[in-house]
């Protein structure tokens, strides 16, 4: 039953993944110059009870070195 209202949880947190989504890339960028690509290779989310409390996202970005 938990895991089942972890998917209820996480499936009600699309824009919230969009938001962490968007958040790491603009991290990244701050960084990294000349990115050419960004792919989300994997995302994770905490929940504690009944509420996302963080999200991960990890990415692997492509750039060109000068």
């Amino acid at each position: 039953m938990a895991v089942l209202k972890v998917i209820e949880v996480l499936s009600n947190s699309k824009k919230s993944w969009e938001d962490a989504t968007a958040k790491a890339v603009k991290q990244a960028s701050k960084s990294v110059k000349n990115i050419r690509s960004v792919y989300v290779q994997d995302q994770s989310a905490i929940v504690q009870d009944g509420a996302v409390t963080e999200y991960r996202v990890n990415l692997k970005l492509t750039f060109e070195v000068n």
